[in-house]
């Protein structure tokens, strides 16, 4: 009995290895989330926002920060959506990329996305961990997120996740409701699981 819990605390630990290698997965030192089709991923790539990868509409900000960030990945010129930068929040990309904005990076983090999952979609999502340009040393984390949302909205302090403050947020539930589909379905589901 004692191995058997011995051989179970060890595969346990052992279980953040696990994160699949694939074809990009050489030198990475991204650190696995345990999350569905993940596999470590470190490249060079073109930064600019997904309007201009798609129709060519390329402002020379990449929208200001405002526009949904994708990396052109030079070894197969793939448009890699860049959805999550290396916080353990609900956080995107845009502001850590925005910085490199036309420019060559190497990025290093997380490719995720199961085709059985998500039928129809073989493409995997980027979660960015840490970038620099192509010609420098360090590399810097991409947690910009946080920062640039408190100042963004210094009335919004306090405590709690950023999205339960977030003025965008909390006016969209206003309008739409908690699901986005009308107050009356909230009300509905309310009624039908009480707390």
């Amino acid at each position: 009995m004692k191995k058997l819990l011995m051989t179970a605390a060890a595969l346990l630990m052992a279980v953040p290895a696990l994160a699949e290698e694939g074809k990009f997965s050489a030198n990475s030192q991204a650190k696995p989330w345990n999350l569905f089709g993940e596999e470590t991923a470190r490249f060079t790539a073109k930064v600019t926002d997904g309007l201009c990868a798609l129709t060519g509409d390329c402002p020379d900000d990449c929208g200001g920060g405002e526009r949904q960030m994708v990396l052109i990945r030079d070894a197969d010129n793939a448009v890699v959506l860049a959805n999550k930068n290396g916080q353990p929040i609900f956080s995107g990309a845009t502001v850590d990329l925005a910085a490199y904005c036309g420019q060559h990076v190497e990025v290093d983090g997380l490719l995720i996305g199961d085709p059985e999952l998500t039928p129809g979609l073989t493409a995997k999502v980027f979660m960015v961990q840490t970038i620099k340009p192509v010609d420098a040393d360090e590399f810097a984390k991409a947690n910009l997120f946080s920062k640039a949302w408190e100042e963004k909205h210094p009335e919004a302090q306090g405590k709690g996740p950023w999205f339960r403050r977030d003025p965008g947020v909390k006016a969209e539930i206003e309008r739409t409701g908690y699901f986005g589909i009308g107050h009356e379905v909230d009300k509905k589901y309310l009624e039908e699981n009480p707390q």
